[in-house]
């Protein structure tokens, strides 16, 4: 089995990107996030033309996350269920065989004292609660855009960065507690100290050329899954394109196959 992740930032301009990369590597779930176009406006039609199944929760310009895959999906959840959450379109799931798939773009959170910030932070303790309510070890993977670097390995300059959103105490320590109940950085579990393998880079000041990233966009497994967990790997080659998306794919593999 194999899992992507891919912020597109515009799903109907990075389209061709994701389609020709699903062909050449394959995989059973893309997790999309900021696809950044209301639900009559998702090139569903496209997406299936192509051979692929899709579930999508959209608004317009802003946020956005979709799910596609040659599988078929069931049990599809849009929304958490929280109204003060919903407002934004950050949450999807759907299981794809015997597997459940959360896609999730947490909120970027702005400035700390901003009321952002606290929906962030609220966002992080919802997704705790709902992780609560499962059975970890159902199979599960959790993928999306988190906007938080873990570790000193996950931003070009720790130390510029430290405190500040995306690189906090109060967001990381929500992202462990949320991990601890069973869930397994897929990349770091097979990657324990590669340095400067970031996801994002910002469109200024020649970011990519540079290498000044972040890792910011996850793909975690639950137990069963971590377990027979057998590569993952950034693909950088999207973002060296033209006009890319300012993150890059993610994409993990597993010893298992969909039941």
């Amino acid at each position: 089995m194999i899992a992507a992740t891919f912020n597109a930032n515009s799903i109907r301009n990075r389209l061709d990107v994701i389609l020709g990369w699903m062909t050449e590597n394959r995989p059973d779930m893309l997790c999309i996030q900021e696809t950044k176009c209301q639900d009559k406006d998702f090139p569903a039609d496209a997406i299936r033309e192509a051979g692929y199944h899709c579930a999508f929760l959209g608004q317009k310009t802003f946020n956005g996350v979709a799910l596609i895959s040659p599988h078929e999906l069931e049990g599809v959840v849009k929304g958490t269920g929280d109204g003060s959450l919903d407002t934004e379109a950050r949450f999807i799931s759907a299981r794809a065989g015997d597997v459940l798939f959360v896609n999730t773009y947490i909120p970027q959170g702005q400035m700390k004292g901003t009321p952002k910030f606290e929906t962030k932070l609220r966002f992080l303790d919802f997704m705790y609660e709902y992780f609560s309510s499962l059975d970890m070890d159902d199979k599960i993977i959790w993928c999306g855009d988190f906007n938080i670097a873990l570790t000193d390995m996950d931003v070009y300059d720790p130390d510029l960065y430290r405190g500040g959103v995306g690189f906090c105490e109060e967001e990381q320590s929500r992202l462990e507690k949320i991990m601890s109940l069973g869930l397994t950085d897929t990349f770091r579990k097979l990657n324990p100290s590669e340095e400067k393998a970031y996801t994002f880079w910002d469109y200024r000041m020649n970011c990519f050329r540079a290498n000044h990233g972040w890792r910011i966009d996850y793909i975690m497994a639950s137990r069963p899954l971590a377990a027979c967990l057998s590569a993952s790997r950034v693909d950088k080659e999207p973002r060296k394109r033209e006009k890319p998306s300012d993150h890059t794919f993610l994409i993990s593999e597993f010893d298992h196959k969909l039941q």
